[in-house]
């Protein structure tokens, strides 16, 4: 597996074939995932080796955690409607 440039996200790695529907979440979006990679101590190996060549474990922690904040997110502001 060729090592990819750890600074390039997966979209502009061409991994990510769904489109953002909000183009100005793109950078929370990149954020949120960096501090959750962070919280799971993680950091250091994305900078490393970059996402494309971490494990399907790692990056699927990532996600996951990901998608358990945005929902609390959306469920916190609509609880507070």
């Amino acid at each position: 597996m060729a090592t990819m440039n750890p600074n390039t996200t997966e979209r502009q790695q061409g991994f990510s074939e769904q489109q953002i529907l909000v183009p100005q979440a793109e950078q929370a979006l990149e954020n949120l995932k960096n501090e959750i990679a962070s919280e799971l101590g993680l950091s250091q190996k994305i900078q490393s080796v970059g996402y494309a060549n971490m494990s399907p474990y790692e990056v699927g922690k990532i996600g996951g955690q990901m998608v358990k904040r945005m929902i609390e997110m959306v469920e916190n502001q609509m609880a507070n409607k």
